[in-house]
């Protein structure tokens, strides 16, 4: 049989074991029916895996096996030429309904596919398990068997298992196809490498593809995230009122709509970091307890991505407040200072901070009679870290969420300590970002030209590390 012209793996194995969770994990493609119901899937389904317009390898989920002993038996008294009998095989039974399944799933096969044998570790290992396992090797096919490990807590045969496996196949692999972030799935196309030494050549060209547009995935979401932040750090809405009597009002309807743009900026970014994943159909369900669910400007986002409340009161004594309410009046003979900042997070007096500050007041040259009330730009770095930590920890949460996942999380205590990813930066990627903020902030374009550089490494540099964990940040 001839070799394919692109790497295929048909994914076998007893109805319900996860091969088709397998199956959507590896080829990133949500459209892949996930059923519960063993023998949902009764025909061959092809899923190529595209990058640059180019197919680099296609997995096929197949049929679970129907007649394992009756084939087993066929196969065993064959007496042709061994590259021959998975297609003597399928001619022999083509027109037997009870052998239907073998029939469609040996056809990849018999093109020359090479074998990922999926069973579920989490169940004791029977009798027709090996049959099966003697089936895929009398092929003679290049072949790997995934010890598909559904349930953690049930780990007590594995042993038997993994002991089982190395009779029938060239590799053996543990791979949890409902939690492998992309650091385990390049694992495991690392470990087809290994299961013929004429593959190796075309899997090696498919690995260092998905690890190019990996790259370029981590870029884009890169350039969101430094976009998200000139767009917040810059933002500013403002107003006009005929007398002072209006500017209360004025202040809280702009305050609304201040926090009303920022979550949009917001929300807009993290659309398109999604997008970058192939998340098509499934919504990503982050775990009930992450910050990210949380509203940006509640205080508990502030307590566990911010500063310490003692590092918030600094903050706002050095810095006037967070996001500054600018009345600018045009009005001879005001009191300059009768008017306060908006309040809440936004505010000069934040909540968080127990206090209240006037703020700046300057004569604009407006029309005589007229006030203009600003709210923006924001005035302290830690929104924007805020901000920047809430992205890092989606990125970590969308790139690794397996495809597969169509649950949401089960719920679990929130942690006690920081979440925020930038807390643990070093100071000097802290400055390069305050830099960044300060330049967004004034509409610095030229300063913001000369600093993205070092910004947008610091972001890739950081994006990386977070896809190449084992577990993602929740």
């Amino acid at each position: 049989m001839d070799k394919p012209a692109v790497p295929v793996f048909a994914v076998l194995g007893h109805p319900n074991e996860g091969k088709s969770s397998v199956v959507s994990t590896l080829t990133e493609d949500d459209s892949v029916r996930i059923s519960p119901i063993p023998g949902e899937t009764t025909v061959c389904r092809h899923y190529p895996v595209t990058i640059d317009g180019r197919e680099r390898i296609r997995f096929v989920d197949t049929p679970g096996f129907q007649q394992p002993r009756k084939t087993l038996e066929w196969l065993t008294a064959f007496q042709g030429p061994p590259g021959d009998m998975v297609a003597a095989f399928i001619a022999a039974h083509a027109d037997n309904s009870d052998f239907s399944h073998e029939t469609e799933l040996f056809s990849p096969l018999a093109k020359g596919a090479g074998i990922v044998f999926v069973v579920d570790g989490s169940r004791p290992l029977r009798r027709v398990d090996i049959l099966e396992m003697e089936i895929l090797r009398l092929t003679g096919l290049p072949r790997m068997a995934v010890i598909n490990t559904k349930e953690h807590d049930r780990a007590e045969f594995l042993e038997d298992w993994k002991h089982e496996a190395r009779k029938h196949f060239n590799t053996v692999r543990l791979f949890d196809a409902h939690r492998a972030t992309y650091a385990e799935r390049i694992d495991l196309l690392e470990s087809l490498k290994h299961i013929d030494p004429e593959w190796q050549p075309m899997l090696q060209e498919v690995i260092a593809a998905f690890r190019s547009d990996w790259q370029r995935r981590t870029d884009h979401a890169a350039s969101v995230i430094s976009d998200l932040l000139v767009a917040a750090a810059g933002h500013a809405v403002t107003t006009t009122c005929t007398d002072e009597s209006q500017v209360d009002q004025a202040r809280t309807r702009l305050e609304q709509e201040y926090k009303a743009d920022i979550h949009r900026f917001e929300k807009s970014a993290l659309q398109e970091i999604r997008k970058q994943f192939k998340h098509n159909l499934f919504d990503v369900e982050l775990p009930a307890h992450s910050i990210v669910n949380e509203d940006l400007f509640s205080k508990k986002a502030w307590r566990v991505l911010g500063l310490g409340q003692w590092q918030l009161a600094a903050a706002g004594a050095a810095g006037g407040g967070l996001v500054g309410a600018n009345l600018d009046l045009a009005l001879a003979g005001h009191s300059l200072g009768a008017f306060t900042a908006i309040g809440g997070l936004l505010g000069g007096g934040s909540a968080l901070l127990g206090a209240r500050r006037a703020t700046s007041a300057r004569v604009k040259g407006l029309p005589l009679g007229h006030i203009k009330v600003e709210v923006g730009p924001v005035k302290s770095d830690q929104m924007l870290f805020i901000l920047l930590d809430r992205a890092l920890i989606y990125f970590s949460h969308v790139s690794n969420w397996a495809h597969s996942r169509r649950e949401q999380p089960p719920p679990a205590p929130a942690s006690t300590g920081r979440q925020g990813i930038t807390s643990r930066w070093e100071s000097s990627f802290k400055k390069e970002f305050s830099r960044f903020f300060a330049a967004a902030r004034k509409g610095d374009w030229a300063a913001l030209v000369a600093i993205k550089p070092g910004v947008s490494d610091i972001l890739k540099r950081t994006l990386q590390a977070l896809s190449e964990r084992k577990a993602p940040v929740e």
